[in-house]
């Protein structure tokens, strides 16, 4: 998945880390776009220690729990 500009925008301007229950909270306190904070609600439950390790959750699940993982 692509994010969007505004998404992008978003978690450059997050505090780290940072939960998903962080990200969806502050999302919504934005009031960022619906099909944004439904990204975000795909997230696996975990911490994030910087935007990128979300941005490359969202963009490929599956290889980004391996990375992350390490």
């Amino acid at each position: 998945m692509t994010t969007s500009p505004s998404l992008q925008r978003f978690l450059l301007t997050m505090e780290y880390p940072a939960t998903k229950d962080d990200l969806l909270r502050e999302a919504r306190r934005d009031e960022l776009a619906p099909a944004d904070c439904s990204a975000l609600e795909a997230l696996p439950e975990r911490s994030f220690s910087a935007s990128w390790q979300v941005s490359l959750a969202l963009r490929e699940p599956a290889e980004a729990a391996v990375l992350l993982a390490a």
